[in-house]
């Protein structure tokens, strides 16, 4: 009974702020996948499409490898031991997606073909370090405690550290862009691989009895919880890799803000993020605070889609919008899933594998086919660095299109798919045996 009564307490602060630390190396490497991957591709002269192909092939990777690393956590357990060999795949691998094509110098050739098979190749590796990273640190929270709001603060301690871990990501990123001026092809690879180097610097399971897959099919939850997931991982990283080429490219504004404008993001989401671990969470309040997030998204949706080039010091103003959005969706979003688990720990993993695959695989084919969308546009702007060459119609870019459309029609959907939920705020029922902790 004492066992039961601790798992069913409030967590302490200590145990809060370790877990939340447990995933930094993922999200500062995560935030510069996202930002700045398909920005160095384009860069050293990868045309669009294989850009598009190359983040493709990481996502596919990643996805897959969530749905296999949930189904044998689930089977055996491990959790720590996942964590820690997926934690070193990806600081070994991390460099290589920045550093140089090892195809073309083993074959002395620089044709595109050869350098997006080289770079998807490093993109794969990378990915499957990550999604075995993922997977186990988010299953640990239904194994760490069956307190419904400490679960929640463990999301929302977990999203805070994702904002220091990318800003420190963009700290490092605005000194390098202002040290290295990239006046040619080799400045540009240099500026990125310094960005990837400074960030990778910078217990035994057993066995369980796993519930079955069809368990979770035949929960309707399930599916509203699964579209509500990947819709909000889909604003915030479609958004997230279309940043750069848009404030730019679209607004024209100094180099620096690919840095600053990311950065004042994630300062207003890790306030946001601290100040959620203060309420009491039901399910009542994850869909209030989602659909308010939601709802501040659309409007800079908006703003981002008419604002114009003489007026881009009001991407400032809306980035504060968007990094409060972007926590409220976030922490929400994923703590849904928690709720959806309840104490079905036994299939835990699954549920953060299945709905990590779907959203790996609708992120790399929305980004494939925007990429691949804006390649076969006329360019109307003689600038060959600027993204205008990806124009779709006239004065409105797919970098645009990308920032405010995509990410303002998924908080749209979002919102109304949080609206038909049942989100019951779960009762701890007695632990049969010790939670998993290893």
């Amino acid at each position: 009974m004492e066992d039961e009564d601790a798992f069913a307490k409030p967590l302490g602060r200590q145990a809060v702020f370790f877990y939340g630390v447990g995933h930094m190396l993922n999200d500062i490497t995560s935030a510069c996948w996202f930002t700045y991957l398909l920005v160095f591709l384009t860069d050293i002269g990868l045309p669009p499409r294989d850009a598009a192909t190359v983040m493709l092939s990481g996502q596919i990777a990643d996805g897959f490898t969530t749905i296999l690393a949930g189904e044998l956590i689930d089977r055996f357990g491990h959790f720590k031991i996942w964590h820690g060999a997926g934690s070193i795949l990806v600081a070994v691998s991390f460099s290589s997606v920045f550093g140089g094509c090892l195809p073309c110098k083993i074959f002395c050739s620089n044709s595109s073909t050869l350098q997006t098979v080289g770079y998807s190749m490093f993109a794969a590796i990378f990915n499957v370090g990550w999604a075995a990273t993922q997977v186990s640190h988010m299953s640990m929270v239904n194994c760490i405690t069956l307190n419904s709001t400490s679960r929640v603060v463990l999301a929302s301690c977990r999203n805070a550290f994702t904002m220091v871990a990318n800003l420190s990501l963009y700290g490092v990123a605005l000194a390098v862009f202002n040290s290295i001026k990239p006046h040619t092809l080799v400045d540009v690879e240099n500026q990125y691989r310094w960005i990837a180097y400074l960030l990778k610097k910078g217990v035994h399971g057993k066995g369980y009895a796993r519930i079955s897959w069809s368990h979770w099919f035949r929960k309707v939850l399930y599916y509203q919880v699964a579209l509500v997931y990947v819709l909000t991982r889909l604003v915030t990283n479609v958004s997230q890799a279309f940043l750069a080429f848009y404030v730019i490219n679209d607004l024209q504004m100094s180099q620096s803000s690919k840095a600053l404008v990311p950065a004042i993001i994630y300062i207003c989401s890790f306030f946001i993020s601290v100040m959620l671990q203060e309420f009491t969470w039901t399910g009542q309040r994850l869909k209030t605070f989602y659909s308010a997030g939601g709802i501040l998204w659309i409007v800079c949706g908006a703003g981002i889609f008419f604002l114009p080039r003489n007026m881009n010091a009001f991407m400032y103003i809306i980035s504060v919008i968007i990094g409060i959005a972007n926590a409220l969706m976030t922490v929400t979003g994923v703590s849904m899933q928690s709720f959806l688990v309840g104490e079905d720990l036994h299939g835990c993993a699954f549920v953060y594998g299945s709905l990590s695959f779907l959203d790996k695989i609708s992120c790399g084919l929305a980004l494939f086919f925007l990429e691949s969308h804006g390649n076969s546009s006329p360019n109307p702007n003689p600038n060959p660095n600027l993204l205008g060459r990806y124009s779709v119609v006239g004065f409105f870019s797919v970098s645009r299109y990308g920032l405010s459309v995509v990410p303002a029609v998924c908080a749209l959907v979002g919102v109304a798919a949080t609206y038909t939920m049942n989100l019951n705020t779960p009762a701890p029922k007695p632990v049969r045996e010790p939670l998993l902790l290893a």
